[in-house]
């Protein structure tokens, strides 16, 4: 069963994270506005809510880091243990803070203040506005296209999502979502036997082809990094720690990968982006969170990856973004 807002009251058994045939069940997002005449575009006016555990939060992170927004756009971070009650912030615990806009002692707070009579889950990212106090968005790739478009004004110059190229970019996000991003949940979350088989299938199917892909260019899209390489990059970095024994997606680790490995290695070593990455959150929430997949609450102890060996990406066609260099 699933936690949630129910017409703004707290439930802990609203729906099924799979449905009739097995198939993992993610529900869509609610809070769809953007940054433009209702929410004007203007440095120190958002605040950005995130765990740094999900892959989801993770993108926003991402493109704040590279893009040099840290100034512009402050966040808070919730603890890596989500209860029943949902994400919390626990100031005391290392990598987490408080909420620092509002007191909120947890992030449903934030989802009720928006709208006190919210049906939904509670995550994250959430892009909230610190002046209206109220959530504009939490769908994670519409809040890194906001960050990168309607923010890039306040950033450091970087352009992760460039216009010339915004529809071969749009379709990579598409073509890695189901079947990746999403497909390691539905992996991991399948109601029924053929359910887990189907998403592996279609997993490993994915990140196969796209091995392939980029045996010939450096990134997903060419020879820049974009939000499609962030995207996809936030699946990779947990793959081998969580999602091959946690989630069972386990036919083959990304560090066995001739291509997919030497990428992840590459994007990891972006000025920027190894920051973002906080490894202890990532595997305490997964292996302690969800114990009905994993019911003694350990953490697995490897594999003990190096993501800070050589690469020789650069070796491809195209060099990594002039505007990258150098960033912090």
């Amino acid at each position: 069963m699933v936690n949630m807002f129910v017409d703004g009251e707290w439930r802990t058994d609203a729906y099924e994270l799979a449905d009739d045939e097995g198939e993992f069940d993610r529900e869509e997002t609610t809070f769809r506005d953007r940054l433009g005449e209702e929410f004007p575009a203007e440095s120190g006016r958002y605040h950005l809510y995130i765990s740094r555990a999900c892959p989801w939060a993770h993108g926003a992170v991402l493109v704040r880091s590279l893009m040099g927004l840290e100034e512009s756009v402050s966040m808070d971070v919730v603890d890596p243990y989500r209860d029943e009650r949902g994400w919390q912030f626990t100031p005391e615990k290392d990598g987490c803070t408080p909420d620092t806009v509002d007191g909120f002692d947890y992030l449903g707070e934030a989802y009720v203040a928006a709208d006190p009579d919210y049906t939904g889950r509670v995550t994250v990212p959430v892009l909230w506005d610190t002046e209206e106090g109220t959530i504009v968005n939490n769908e994670s790739i519409e809040v890194m296209r906001m960050l990168s478009t309607a923010l890039d004004h306040l950033g450091n110059g970087v352009d992760l999502y460039p216009e010339g190229m915004r529809g071969e970019i749009d379709e990579a996000v598409d073509a890695i979502y189901d079947p990746i991003n999403n497909g390691v949940y539905r992996a991991g979350f399948a109601g029924t036997q053929e359910a887990y088989e189907r998403a592996v299938e279609e997993l490993f199917d994915a990140l196969d082809q796209w091995d392939a892909v980029l045996a010939d260019q450096r990134y997903l899209v060419g020879d820049r990094l974009t939000l499609a390489d962030l995207r996809l990059f936030a699946t990779l970095v947990r793959f081998d720690q969580v999602y091959h024994t946690h989630f069972k997606c386990n036919r083959k680790l990304i560090s066995q990968y001739d291509h997919l490995w030497p990428y992840l290695r590459d994007v990891y070593q972006v000025p920027g982006v190894a920051k973002t990455v906080n490894m202890d959150h990532i595997k305490e929430h997964y292996y302690t969170t969800h114990t009905d997949i994993n019911p003694t609450g350990f953490v697995a102890v490897g594999p003990d990856l190096d993501f800070e060996a050589p690469h020789d990406r650069d070796r491809l066609p195209g060099d990594p973004p002039e505007a990258l260099v150098g960033t912090s």
